[in-house]
């Protein structure tokens, strides 16, 4: 997040793919017994080159997950700076980047609808300075 704006990316279009084309969030699978912090963090950065510390994380909850019938997904959320943004190197998944304002995003025909609705969770939770500020948790979300 970064100033009331998303960092949004589109989907490829290949046979096979969910959500072909459509307006994603950096994210994904975790590997292993990572974290959904660690997950998070390293989806981030494969997919945009932005590297952030887990306490820069100021929103996590679990929802079912999308690509695992029965499964377990974060849907979790960090402000970026404008020097995280301007260091981007985007990767080779998708096409697109861009900082889209959370209305925007949210009223997307075009967007993953379920990350919409994780959205509209996100900020129903948060506090304005959170959404608009940086926000350190004391403690990791995930230790």
């Amino acid at each position: 997040m970064l100033d009331g704006q998303l960092l949004t990316y589109r989907r490829d279009v290949k046979p096979g793919l969910r959500w072909p084309g459509m307006i994603d969030l950096p994210g994904g699978g975790r590997e292993g017994d990572e974290s959904p912090a660690a997950c998070a963090l390293r989806e981030l950065e494969e997919e945009f080159g932005i590297r952030l510390p887990e306490s820069r994380i100021c929103w996590a909850m679990p929802f079912p997950a999308m690509d695992r019938p029965g499964g377990t997904g974060w849907f979790l959320g960090a402000p970026l700076a404008v020097e995280d943004y301007e260091a981007i190197r985007f990767g080779d998944e998708g096409h697109s980047p861009q900082l889209l304002h959370f209305g925007d995003f949210l009223r997307a025909p075009d967007a993953v609808p379920a990350l919409q609705h994780r959205l509209t969770m996100m900020l129903d939770g948060l506090a304005i300075e959170q959404v608009f500020g940086y926000h350190t948790p004391k403690t990791p979300l995930f230790p």
